[in-house]
């Protein structure tokens, strides 16, 4: 138990220094934009550091104790680059690594133009490489020149100098120790935290660390190990990464898998890959639209799905009259609406999902029973027995939205056909502004999953037949009686008060009426 509140005290201690950093220097800067610098100030420190104990590790094994990489020569050093390229995916000089930038930063009038340098020799070192696109434009949201920092080049380097000695003084302990996972976690808590001071801004591509695990945990149920991790819609990645928490750092044996719109948040997700320890061999990230051009066709199918997609957003869908014809849609017969691509997001995720596959999406509840082509999407998922369970949430559990959204889980390979629906609309606690789920409550939820069975106003397993009947309505409150939590009143007994009452205020009326006549008299 100790280790435990050790680990939980190093957690607490590294959130009060990101968030001091963030918060001292962002200034007149938004804290959205700003997260960006001490994002990428983190990743700059961890790719450093990860590459100059990769060699040195190489170097001492080989019987040379004092070799240290930081304090070779850059002539040196470059006559490792093409191995280092290909076992890492990236080089770095040593002048230009993390600590040695930053040990002279407070003395370099040309601190922007270096550590630019040092961005693109970064990124330049992967070109060629089979990761190039794991780097390109990693740093793109680092711009040293911005005036986001400051109006002036002194005053600019001013702030990267404390931003560099912030990261620095960080306690992330050793690139090898992953029991605590700092920088991930560093970069999880920042992100959150800045996701609940931008609104929707940050909402709508940060998933919380709570429903991410929920929804992980579902789709391994039984699970040890699966082949890969796919997220149509991922991102800055924290749901992909979630797998490596709940299945353990081999329990994905091929890779993750996304693909995200957004470029600044698809520069994220990689860099979040990389503070997770994931190296560019594992995994795959493309910036595209998902349901027009997805990226993964040679890659699919999936064993794990697991997506917040946006809610309700507009897509081409029949105006675009090849999109009838993509396998991933046509089997329905119909295409998601226009105005709403949920159902497209759903039909996507269920054609890449493996036989032995499973599933688990976060949805806008209108989804579940709307009519139109809407309506006959939810009949071919039933009809092919892919639904397996729908999950009410609670509401205000995302940043950004109060809505109560809900999670389908799909399966291709069910034993029974008959579908689960679980209401857990009251399984939360109120933190600030927002619901969250606790552990117990994750736990009720998966546990509910499991079992499969009938209990009265949580959860009910409903016959294909019944779901048909209901003109293929999923949403969970046809299914599952809500709990009547007004006070039962006995109306014989109320009765009997009443009527005591009332005898009782005739004593009272006659005692009055007694003394004004006894006054009158």
């Amino acid at each position: 138990m100790a280790v435990d509140t050790k680990k939980e005290q190093e957690r607490e201690e590294i959130h009060r220094s990101v968030w001091a950093i963030a918060d001292e220097l962002r200034g007149a800067v938004d804290g959205w934009d700003f997260k960006n610098y001490v994002l990428g100030t983190m990743f700059y420190r961890y790719i450093s550091e990860n590459l100059t104990d990769y060699v040195n590790k190489g170097e001492i094994e080989a019987g040379n104790s004092d070799f240290d990489y930081a304090k070779l020569s850059d002539e040196e050093a470059e006559e490792a680059r093409e191995g280092l390229v290909q076992e890492k995916g990236f080089f770095i000089l040593p002048s230009e690594l993390f600590e040695n930038v930053r040990s002279s930063a407070a003395q370099n009038p040309n601190l922007n133009e270096t550590l630019e340098k040092a961005f693109n020799n970064i990124e330049d070192s992967a070109k060629g490489s089979d990761f190039e696109d794991r780097f390109v434009g990693l740093f793109d949201d680092f711009d040293v020149n911005s005036n986001k920092l400051s109006s002036t080049v002194a005053k600019r380097n001013e702030r990267i100098v404390k931003l560099l000695n912030g990261i620095a003084s960080m306690n992330l302990g050793s690139v090898d120790s992953h029991d605590i996972d700092a920088i991930g976690d560093a970069y999880e808590y920042l992100m959150s935290m800045y996701a609940s001071n931008a609104g929707k801004s940050g909402g709508e591509f940060f998933t919380p660390a709570d429903v991410s695990e929920l929804l992980t945990r579902l789709g391994t149920v039984g699970k040890k190990r699966v082949n890969k991790v796919y997220d149509p819609a991922c991102g800055s990645g924290s749901l992909l990464l979630k797998a490596i928490k709940i299945l353990g750092r081999d329990g994905v044996r091929i890779g993750f898998f996304g693909q995200e719109i957004n470029i600044t948040t698809y520069n994220l997700c990689r860099i979040n890959m990389f503070l997770h320890d994931v190296n560019p061999d594992k995994f795959d990230v493309a910036c595209d639209d998902t349901l027009i051009n997805p990226h993964h066709w040679d890659d699919e199918p999936f064993e794990l799905i697991v997506s917040n997609p946006p809610y309700s957003i507009k897509w081409a869908g029949d105006d675009n009259p090849l999109l009838i014809n993509d396998p991933r849609y046509s089997p329905a017969g119909v295409l998601a609406p226009k105005s709403k691509a949920d159902m497209a997001f759903i039909m996507h995720s269920l054609s890449w999902l493996a036989a032995n596959g499973t599933a688990a999406i976060v949805c806008f509840p209108g989804i579940m029973y709307r009519g139109g082509a809407e309506q006959k999407i939810r009949k071919y998922l039933v009809d092919n027995n892919f639904v397996d369970c729908v999950i009410q949430l609670p509401p205000n559990l995302f940043f950004g939205t109060t809505i109560a959204t809900c999670i389908m889980v799909m399966k291709k390979g069910k034993t029974d056909n008959k579908f689960l629906f679980i209401d857990a609309s009251n399984e939360c606690v109120k933190v600030t502004n927002n619901n969250k789920l606790t552990p117990e409550n994750i736990n009720r939820i998966v546990d509910a999953f499991t079992k499969r069975e009938d209990k009265e106003y949580f959860c009910k397993l409903v016959s294909y037949e019944e779901v048909k009947e209901q003109n293929y309505n999923l949403s969970v409150s046809t299914y599952v009686e809500q709990e009547d939590k007004r006070e039962k009143i006995d109306i014989v007994k109320l009765n009997a008060k009443i009527k005591e009452i009332v005898a009782r205020e005739q004593v009272l009326r006659d005692e009055i009426d007694k003394i004004i006549a006894e006054i009158e008299g």
